[in-house]
Parts: C-alpha cells; structure tokens; sequence
C-alpha cells in the first residue's frame, strides 16, 4: 500500500526543453505542452532550452546593456524617459516601486516597446503608453542589435503562446490573430550591488507579479532573481547557461481563470560588488485583445471568477501605479 501524502510544492524550477516542440510531430508538441502545463500549476515559471536563439545574440544583448550603463550619465540622460510621452528611454535608479508600500527599487533601466509614429491611430487616439521609442546614439549600432534581438523574442513569444493554448487543450492557432501585431515592452536593465545604507525593504526590484502574458528573461551569470512557489516559499532562480526564465503574467491567470499562476518574483541586489544585468521582454497580445475565460477553463457555474480585461488597459493601469503616474 502507498499511502497517499499531499503533492509537495516545487523546491526547483524546471527547464524545459523547446527542441521537440518545433516538430512536425504534434506528440511531441503536445508533450511539451504537457510540462508547461504541470510547472504553470506551481509556480508559473519555468528555464527553456533548445529555443534557437543563438548563444552569441543572447551574449551581445548583454553586452549591450553593459555598453548602455557604462556610458556617461549625461549621455544615458539624452534619452530620458521622463521626456517621453509613453515612459520610453532611459529610468534613473529608484524610479518604479514594484512592492507597493516600499522604497524604490534599486535598479536602472532603458525601456522600449512598440515603435509608433504620430501618425499611428493608436498615438492620435492618446491610447496610453503608445508612442515612439528613444533610441542613443550611443552604443554604436544600439537601434539595429536591440531590433534584431526583439525580432527573436517575437519568434519566441509566438512559439510559447501556441504550446500555451496547447497545454490548455485549445487549438495551438489560438492566439495567432491576436499575435499579428503583439503588444511588447523589453528594457536593459542594471542592479547594482546592495549598498550598505539601503531603506529597510529596499532591494533590487521589489516582490510583484508581471501584468500582461507572458516575460521571457534573459539573465546575466550574477544571480539574484528569486520566485515565490505554491506554498509562499521564496527559492532561487539561478542562471543557467543557454536558457530564457519564462514566467506568467496576470493575463494567464485571467485567461485561465487562476489555473495557471502569475507568481511574486523579486531581485535582491548581490553582495559581490559586481552589476546584475538583465533583459525581460514582456510579449503580449495587441492591445484592445479582450481577455476573458478559455472555454476549456470554464467552472461548472460557467461563470468565470475573473472579469473580462484588455491587455492594454490592464498594463496602463499598473504603469500608473509603479511609476506613480497620474491616472
């Protein structure tokens, strides 16, 4: 007799390997699928290997950010975000607090998302946070080697959110209309070592959940990202090489209907008097995509316990709240 004891939270975040989920083979699709499904459960987080992007790009991305942060202040200010409509460009340490309540977070950022004129609708409409991007002069080639990388991550978020509607026994289509013309924001990111004076509560990025659907997080050899599990315990997310950190935003748990968890994360700045550089790409669908319920999530009262939201309306709001914007 095997006596029944309940399942144990995960102490370890999974790495899963994408190589079988580009084949022909919709097994094997389904199979990944299947592990997406079983860690979304716990924590929503989880490594992917074997996704294409090549090592060297994934390399120069950071290089990038190290390229970026170096520069003279008064170099990095040229591109302020706080000249931007639409909180592009350049975030001076302290700017967002994630952790509602506490101090501003430690870090340093360059924010970029969909790349829109003043003739775009969405731009004469005053629809929130859409706009054009600041681009630096300097480091030499920023502009191209940034949109290269974005162009990768589109590939990727595509993929994942078609093994996504898998896992959820929906068609692996399910998405793609939506994905025609994604809504993203990816930003460099510096945190520097914890200082000696920091506020009480004050860390590198504060405990929060991501907003939109999905975050694909490139993640330098530091260390420091930190995931809150099923059972409230906080355990590490260390770098590995070769693989993205993909963890789920608020907009899976609506979609379906808190099956799949959107988990507290946090980065607590290191000890070891070296800078952590990151690159999260948040990928979303466009933003008037109305999300609601899955069919195959539906409770039995067919009533769903979230209501219905649109991508974009939701991230506006909590740019409003983290920066402290004026609603």
């Amino acid at each position: 007799m095997i006596v029944y004891t309940p399942p144990k939270p995960a102490e370890t975040i999974p790495v899963i390997d994408l190589g079988p989920s580009f084949s022909d083979d919709m097994e094997a699709r389904k199979a990944v699928a299947w592990e997406i499904h079983k860690t979304a459960r716990d924590t929503g987080f989880f490594y992917i290997s074997n996704h294409g992007v090549p090592q060297a790009m994934m390399d120069g991305q950071l290089e990038l950010a190290r390229e970026f942060f170096a520069l003279p202040l008064v170099e990095k200010q040229k591109v302020d975000a706080k000249n931007s409509t639409c909180t592009r460009g350049y975030e001076v340490p302290g700017l967002q607090t994630l952790d509602d309540g506490s101090p501003p977070d430690l870090k340093e950022g360059f924010l970029i998302g969909c790349d829109l004129d003043d003739d775009h609708p969405y731009v004469r409409d005053g629809v929130p946070n859409c706009g054009a991007n600041q681009w630096p002069d300097q480091p030499e080639g920023f502009r191209s080697r940034y949109e290269t990388y974005v162009g990768e991550m589109f590939r990727v978020g595509r993929h994942l959110m078609g093994l996504i509607a898998l896992s959820l026994d929906l068609p692996d289509d399910y998405f793609v209309e939506a994905l025609k013309e994604p809504l993203f924001n990816s930003r460099l990111l510096r945190y520097g070592p914890q200082p000696a004076d920091a506020a009480f509560n004050q860390i590198g990025a504060g405990a929060h959940t991501d907003w939109g659907m999905i975050t694909i997080l490139l993640q330098d050899s530091v260390g420091g990202l930190e995931v809150e599990n099923a059972a409230g315990e906080w355990i590490a997310a260390p770098p590995i090489p070769g693989t993205f950190v993909i963890n789920l935003g608020e907009m899976v748990r609506v979609l379906t209907n808190g099956l799949y968890h959107a988990n507290m994360h946090r980065v607590l700045n290191n000890h070891s008097g070296r800078d952590r550089f990151s690159v999260p790409t948040f990928f979303d669908p466009n933003y008037f995509y109305k999300v609601g319920c899955a069919p195959t999530c539906l409770p039995k009262s067919g009533k769903p316990d979230f209501e219905e939201t649109t991508v974009g309306g939701h991230i506006a709001e909590m740019y409003r709240k983290t920066y402290g914007l004026a609603a």
